[in-house]
């Protein structure tokens, strides 16, 4: 068995610290946690974890009455175990379908012309949707879908930039009982040909292009190599976002403007069970074939107001402004969660710097944000932009920030704390998947915080962090698991039992291993520290990542940095640095033993770094996610895997070559 994680080291760079929010009386009282907990009799924070971990019925049943969840037909069975701990059922016999839970439900109260919606674009054009408003548009748009001869259990395409009419798009695929596929908007043809054939798509909502950095870009053309090469597809209808000329096939396409605004304004909400099929979220996968996580009417959508609600502390009238693409998790959780809790969601489509690093805190102001979700990715590249870009907004909607894809660097943590911050305003850490449906760890506005921790679980996660020999551990880096089931679970890989099994269930008994790697310190606050399979082990010592990028972030001329292992004869594995500079930095032999004698400083002379590369970027998914395994096998020379997720392919390249 080999050692745990060097803790001396990991406490000092990467977790532990003092304590540096504390909820106000106000955040305890504004709370759904302190209402939910007030309705069942339960003391404290430990107390409903306990509870909710320990009996995972009563948890799920109340969290559905407590969001009003409504069914056709009531469940007679919360959680049917039958199956075993992988394959639970939920809501057994009942009969629902979430778009009543969105928007149906509202149309007869005065929250029906409460504001839905919110869209800007780069260029400065705003949309707004009420309920009222996005109910009729949805009905229009599932009558188009029934007009072509769509219906339930019919897989529908998502190909589009973040614009309202994706919003409405998903919507009303869900509403006739189809099955959502969110493709990201950046995919090239052949990351959409394997998803589409994979679910044996029917249709596809498409965009003549969209805008970024004040260009237009083509998607039209991606979309339609692609359907040349799936053969069930049927039927594209097409947003005419940009005015760019594009081809139209005669029989196949359908410009939305057209096949959309005819239809009636009303339209029936099919009757579906709890557990059909919602949504297919393909994620990569390590080979070259992506996993697609299995959604339900019961599953997703409810996990996503759970945590939106008792995480973030989202409320009616509340406005949540998340950075994302419909492609992953957080587009269809922002959607979802919103709208559940009777909230307004914003969407942007654009660049967060364009024209200037003002733009997100301009949106922030503009539409008195309440609730703003970032990625540490993006505010590394922010802060370098000094105060100025924040301090003329006027931010005094903002009650929190929360962030999700990446571990965070201490110093863009405090910096967004401090100074966007002004030290009042938490940040709410967020980590799970899109296998999970949400979060397994979260902050939460009733439990303190240190700089870059997560609170607790989320309720009803009965989640731990175990050592080599699936024991628990604390105060030292192990593996993230989770013993328990949960509502939002995914319901397998579709069409792939097997590979599902083999990925989070086939280490220890009942227990899903989730891949990261996490601790949780003495005080009971939690971090997550990578992906386990990110983990680098240097003469026995694991070591993660995030913690030798967060010692060369700290120098000023440092935006980013990754850290990979690469085989050493002796040692087993030794360090490889890839560092991106600022624009005003430049690269130099100085610089680079300078941040070579800085890991060696903080880690010790046996975790200096074979190598320090400097390059222009690292490769990401466009939610932030540095791909730290795409970097290893780049710079090795190996198979790259599953490169759709990328966002900015050209960087795997650049590393090619720097090797």
């Amino acid at each position: 068995m080999s050692e745990p994680f060097d803790t001396s080291t990991a406490l000092s760079a990467s977790f532990g610290g003092e304590i540096v929010w504390r909820p106000t009386p106000a955040h305890i009282e504004r709370a759904h946690l302190t209402a939910f907990m007030r309705q069942h009799g339960i003391a404290d924070f430990t107390e409903l974890m306990q509870r909710s971990t320990q009996d995972v019925a009563w948890f799920t049943d109340a969290v559905l009455k407590y969001l009003d969840i409504q069914f056709y037909q009531p469940y007679s069975q919360v959680v049917d175990l039958s199956g075993g701990i992988q394959f639970p059922r939920w809501c057994v016999d009942g009969n629902m379908n979430i778009v009543h839970n969105l928007l149906d439900k509202y149309q007869s109260s005065r929250a029906a012309d409460r504001l839905a919606m919110v869209w800007e674009g780069e260029e400065h054009v705003i949309r707004n949707f009420t309920y009222q408003e996005l109910y009729v548009m949805v009905n229009k748009t599932a009558n188009a879908l029934r007009s072509l001869g769509l219906g339930k259990g019919d897989a529908v395409g998502l190909f589009m930039p973040m614009t309202p009419e994706i919003v409405i798009a998903l919507l009303a695929i869900a509403k006739i009982g189809g099955i959502i596929l969110p493709l990201f908007s950046g995919y090239g043809a052949g990351a959409i040909v394997s998803r589409l054939n994979d679910a044996e798509a029917k249709a596809l909502f498409a965009a003549d292009g969209t805008f970024r950095r004040g260009k237009p870009v083509d998607m039209k053309s991606i979309a339609d190599e692609a359907a040349a090469q799936v053969p069930t597809l049927q039927h594209m209808i097409v947003l005419k976002r940009t005015g760019q000329p594009v081809t139209m096939i005669a029989g196949r396409d359908h410009w939305w403007h057209e096949l959309i605004h005819i239809q009636s304004s009303q339209a029936e909400t099919e009757v579906t069970s709890a557990e059909d099929p919602l949504m297919i979220i393909y994620t990569s996968g390590t080979t070259g074939r992506p996993k697609g996580a299995l959604h339900t009417h019961c599953g997703f959508p409810v996990k996503a107001a759970q945590d939106m609600a008792f995480g973030t502390d989202v409320h009616a009238g509340d406005v949540i402004y998340w950075m994302t693409d419909m492609g992953w998790m957080m587009g269809p959780w922002l959607v979802f969660g919103a709208l559940a809790l009777g909230a307004t969601l914003l969407l942007y489509d654009g660049a967060p710097d364009f024209p200037g690093p003002d733009r997100l805190w301009e949106l922030t102001a503009t539409h008195k944000v309440t609730q703003l979700g970032v990625s540490p990715t993006l505010i590394r590249s922010l802060m370098h932009h000094g105060e100025e870009q924040f301090k003329g907004q006027d931010l005094s909607a903002l009650r929190c920030f929360a962030s999700t894809g990446e571990p965070w660097n201490p110093a863009p943590w405090k910096w967004l704390f401090e100074k966007v911050g002004e030290g009042k305003r938490p940040i709410i850490n967020y980590s799970g998947g899109t296998e999970i449906s949400g979060g397994i760890v979260m902050g939460n506005p009733l439990l303190p915080l240190k700089p870059c921790a997560f609170s607790a679980p989320c309720p009803g996660m009965d989640a731990d962090v175990f050592d080599e020999g699936g024991r628990p551990l604390r105060n030292a880096v192990g593996e993230l698991v989770i013993r328990a089931p949960w509502i939002g679970m995914t319901r397998g890989f579709w069409r792939d039992r097997q590979r599902y099994l083999d990925t989070y269930w086939s280490r220890w008994e009942n227990v899903w291993v989730h891949g990261d790697f996490a601790a949780i310190d003495e005080d009971g606050l939690w971090y997550i520290l990578g992906r386990s399979d990110d983990t680098i082990k240097i003469a026995g010592k694991r070591l993660g990542p995030a913690e030798v990028e967060s010692i060369l972030v700290r120098n000023s001329a440092v935006v980013e940095a990754a850290a990979i292992g690469v085989p050493h004869e002796v040692k087993g594995s030794e360090l490889v640095l890839f560092v991106v500079l600022k624009k005003s930095a430049q690269p130099s032999e100085e610089l680079r033993r300078a941040l070579h004698d800085l890991v060696v400083a903080e880690m010790g002379k046996p975790l200096a770094p074979k190598a320090v590369l400097f390059v222009s970027d690292l490769p990401k998914t466009r939610n932030a996610k540095v791909m730290r395994r795409m970097i290893r096998a780049a710079y090795l020379g190996q198979e790259l895997g599953d490169t759709s997720s990328l966002v900015n392919p050209e960087a795997v390249e650049e590393i090619r070559k720097a090797r």
